[in-house]
């Protein structure tokens, strides 16, 4: 799995996201988060910031914790 599908589903499970609200909140179909979340697609670089977006209105918590994870923590800890 990418980095961003494993930050993408780690946040949506600490903060009781589902994929079809993030898909709803974003205007994309669920299996489009699916694949990202499953880390079987990368979404586009110009998606990432929609994704942020899109979770800061679901609850800003999992915007910050998305961000952190994907952009700032390292792999190796």
């Amino acid at each position: 799995m990418g980095k961003l599908g494993s930050a993408l589903r780690q946040v949506l499970e600490a903060h009781g996201i589902n994929q079809n609200q993030l898909a709803t909140a974003m205007g994309t179909d669920r299996s489009n988060v699916s694949r990202w979340v499953s880390g079987e697609r990368d979404p586009l670089a110009e998606v990432v910031p929609e994704i942020r977006v899109a979770l800061e209105r679901l609850n800003p918590a999992a915007a910050e914790a998305f961000v952190k994870l994907y952009l700032y923590d390292s792999d190796g800890g």
